[in-house]
């Protein structure tokens, strides 16, 4: 434990104060606020009815794209990507015209809640699901506990500050492809918890379920309620627990059930000739069986001999696209960094993803499921739940100003009483 005089945390402009009892932040990967919704008036979930009566429950903007990185390193951070850098999953760097996945720590440009509180001497503790982000969440946590449940079998004191995780929880190791992934991670964070007790820990779960069922069906309650448990058994060890998501997810069907599906590239490629246009998917990730790199939202290089202004009017016009903007709207209404995204950005409807080429997403690994993806407007609205209830200061911030799934850490670290 810090001294007295070092009661506070200062963090990317932001003070936030030294949790008196340990505060666990939960991202649910991919939760549509109709997940929560039908749990409660089911009574599927009743640490989230407690927590909604006893403490605070609201729905919260993410931030666009609504994928996975963006919005984790978001949560961490406290800000928005224009502030920490990463613009989502996948990028075109401009200098090497290189397209990169955003899952390397040198590509953060500011630091973590998490590492501050670390770095001052808390105990913190981060576990993921998915290991694409344990080297971003992780990033100068040189101390506490890291790991993913993905390889939750190769921990070591050293390397994640924990070891015997599978003995610990008790489970096999899962398949990434599996509602299990989420499991271990919640019964990690109990264990842990009990255990060790640090100051501060964040917890990221995986989306396969929600990619594979909608609300009201039975896999997708079956998971709503086990996670609902393990929030319950955080609360009951003192924890304040804190719950968000990255985003939402909805089916981007035809009525046949066929992906609906804007293959862009080839699009502009007929429209504009080969080489005019360069389209880039920021959902691509290492975990394609999920949604085959195809989400809402998409960035568009121009060459120079054709005009933005000329490419943004043509794609608004398509079928299925809600919104085109040029990389200075991008800078202002999405506060995303202007050299990570292209000179378009495109963002589909509730229904609708956008790729490159049929020949660039492998579709075979849905099996029959319908699409269900992510990365736009309709994916935005997350949850923002608190355990315990707000200080009215708090209270007044609500009624005032715009809720962002970013804000989770500074309410729950000073926001509740």
């Amino acid at each position: 434990m810090t001294d007295q005089h070092e009661r506070y945390v200062e963090v990317n402009g932001r003070i936030y104060r030294w949790p008196p009892e340990p505060v666990v932040v939960v991202c649910i990967d991919g939760c549509s606020p109709a997940y929560l919704e039908r749990g409660l008036a089911t009574g599927l979930m009743p640490s989230l009815a407690r927590f909604q009566k006893e403490g605070f429950f609201a729905w919260a903007d993410g931030v666009i794209p609504s994928f996975t990185n963006p919005n984790n390193l978001s949560i961490v951070t406290g800000a928005p990507p224009s502030v920490h850098g990463i613009s989502g999953n996948y990028y075109l760097d401009p200098e090497t015209e290189a397209e990169i996945m955003m899952n390397d720590s040198r590509l953060l440009r500011c630091e973590t809640i998490l590492a501050e509180f670390a770095r001052k001497g808390a105990p913190v503790a981060v576990v993921t699901a998915k290991d694409k982000l344990l080297g971003l969440l992780s990033h100068h946590l040189s101390t506490g506990i890291r790991f993913s449940a993905e390889r939750a079998d190769r921990c070591t004191l050293s390397e994640n500050g924990i070891e015997g995780v599978l003995s610990m929880v008790g489970m096999d190791l899962p398949g990434v492809y599996s509602a299990e992934l989420s499991y271990l991670v919640l019964r990690a964070g109990v264990k842990i918890l009990e255990k060790d007790r640090p100051d501060l820990m964040y917890l990221s779960l995986t989306d396969y379920i929600q990619h594979k069922y909608a609300p009201g069906t039975g896999e997708s309650e079956e998971f709503y309620r086990r996670m609902d448990l393990e929030w319950g058994k955080l609360a009951d060890l003192g924890a304040v627990v804190a719950l968000t998501a990255d985003h939402g997810m909805n089916d981007k069907t035809n009525p046949g059930g066929s992906p609906k599906v804007i293959y862009l590239q080839d699009l502009l490629d007929r429209e504009f000739g080969r080489g005019s246009c360069r389209v880039i998917c920021p959902i691509t990730d290492p975990y394609v069986a999920h949604h085959g790199s195809l989400g809402s939202f998409v960035t568009v290089y121009n060459s120079h001999h054709v005009s933005p202004i000329t490419v943004l009017e043509f794609i608004s016009k398509l079928e299925g696209i809600e919104r085109v903007f040029n990389r200075q709207e991008a800078t202002k209404v999405f506060e995303l960094p202007p050299d990570r995204i292209g000179d378009l950005g495109v963002l589909a409807d509730a229904a609708t993803v956008v790729g490159t080429s049929p020949r660039d997403h492998d579709l075979s690994a849905l099996k029959g499921f319908p699409l269900r993806s992510h990365g736009g407007l309709a994916e935005q609205k997350v949850p923002f739940v608190l355990s315990r209830p707000l200080a009215a200061s708090y209270g007044l911030r609500v009624g005032s100003q715009r809720l962002r799934n970013f804000h989770i850490i500074d309410f729950a670290l000073n926001g509740t009483i």
